[in-house]
């Protein structure tokens, strides 16, 4: 222990720089792989302000109680670089791909803006979705599972250029405010989960973005072609019904989903909040390292079809206490995140209760819900003079991620 106290004096003066990487392993003078991978963990936790004691046989990490958005940006941060490095050959083949999609702010004020949705279903729409999927804050990440991968294009203009994308994916089996707030146990929730999906993409690109743009990709989700789109491609299943979707903000209180309506209708209804646990805190490096060590060790831990981030978290917990680490401190992250519903029947709570057989679907199209959006929220926006001169001066050449 007198060991990693002295490395971990050597951290706090160096983490911004510590990297750790396969290339600084001569430099990191650690006695055993058992102790770089300790230190990695204190790295991705020193970075966020965790407070770190030295007990007899464990090592004693403590999160904050909360985090401001700035906080969670950097933690997203250290983690999103971390990808776009990973993946900066890929990036760099494509980015002239994502320049050609989007529109320049000019053609945008003088479009009428008409989104049409178009499915990923060949290898160039995935790759376009890639790209600009690394264009958030929020690192990439996949999902495991059923997945409908979106691109929503403005038809108004020549080229048809992108407003935004977005992706539904199998929703996590088990999630205690939403259970509570449907009112499903166990048994329900097993038979009815697939009856819905999670938005883990929502958002608009630039310069649509100057003009809400993540507002409108929020209400084509609960139109009647996305429902259709769902039906067409699990036509197989009995499961090919959408009844609602849900979503998480990254931030807390979501400025997206805020008051997005119709009819007095409020589509994105928030039902509660995660507990703040999960991986995003610790960095994919560190947990590649945790998983090597449990390998080293004889213990595989088990990749089954559908656990997503529940075979991420088993891998930190048994890691974790095999280093000293109290896992279930270890796994709380502590950014919690507004859970948001969007019921697309006036009967969906009844139906994944079992308590009614068929949907009565609320039917909002795509063009009702786009006229919507456009009087309520890009009318307003439209009157804005520094939004105007942030759309104008867009040019698509200038994209990055």
């Amino acid at each position: 222990m007198n060991y990693l106290k002295h490395l971990h004096s050597a951290l706090i003066q160096n983490t911004e720089c510590l990297t750790f990487s396969s290339a600084d392993e001569n430099s990191l003078q650690t006695k055993s792989a058992k102790e770089k991978v300790v230190l990695l963990i204190l790295r991705d936790l020193m970075r966020l302000n965790w407070s770190v004691n030295y007990l007899e046989n464990r090592i004693e990490v403590i999160p904050p109680e909360s985090y401001d958005k700035a906080s969670i940006r950097d933690s997203m941060a250290f983690k999103r670089r971390e990808i776009l490095n990973k993946n900066e050959k890929w990036i760099d083949q494509h980015i002239d791909l994502a320049k050609a999609n989007l529109a320049n702010g000019y053609d945008v004020l003088e479009s009428k803006i008409q989104p049409v949705i178009e499915v990923c279903k060949k290898q160039k729409q995935h790759d376009l979705f890639r790209i600009y999927r690394y264009f958030w804050s929020s690192p990439y990440s996949e999902y495991v599972g059923r997945r409908i991968k979106l691109i929503v294009r403005d038809a108004a203009l020549p080229n048809k250029p992108v407003i935004g994308i977005a992706a539904l994916g199998s929703p996590i089996i088990h999630i205690p405010q939403r259970d509570d707030w449907i009112g499903w146990d166990k048994e329900t929730r097993t038979e009815n989960i697939n009856y819905t999906m999670d938005a883990y993409v929502i958002g608009a690109l630039p310069p649509y973005n100057y003009l809400l743009g993540g507002k409108l990709i929020s209400y084509i989700l609960a139109s009647k072609e996305i429902r259709d789109i769902f039906s067409q491609k699990y036509s197989y299943s009995k499961y090919n019904k959408l009844a609602g979707i849900f979503t998480t903000s990254l931030y807390g209180k979501s400025s997206q989903y805020n008051r997005v309506r119709i009819k007095n209708r409020l589509l994105y209804r928030p039902i509660g909040e995660t507990k703040g646990y999960g991986t995003l805190h610790l960095t994919n490096e560190t947990f590649n390292a945790m998983n090597d060590y449990l390998k080293k060790r004889g213990i595989i831990v088990s990749n089954q079809f559908g656990d997503g981030p529940i075979w991420s978290m088993r891998v930190i917990r048994n890691a974790g206490e095999l280093l000293g680490f109290n896992a279930d401190v270890l796994l709380r992250h502590s950014f919690k995140r507004k859970i948001y519903f969007v019921p697309l029947a006036k009967n969906t709570k009844q139906f994944l209760n079992g308590h009614a057989k068929n949907l009565k679907y609320d039917n909002f199209s795509l063009n009702t819900l786009v006229n919507h959006w456009k009087k309520r929220w890009l009318a307003q926006r439209k009157k804005n003079n520094n939004i105007i001169e942030n759309v104008k001066w867009f040019n698509r050449e200038i994209f990055e991620v």
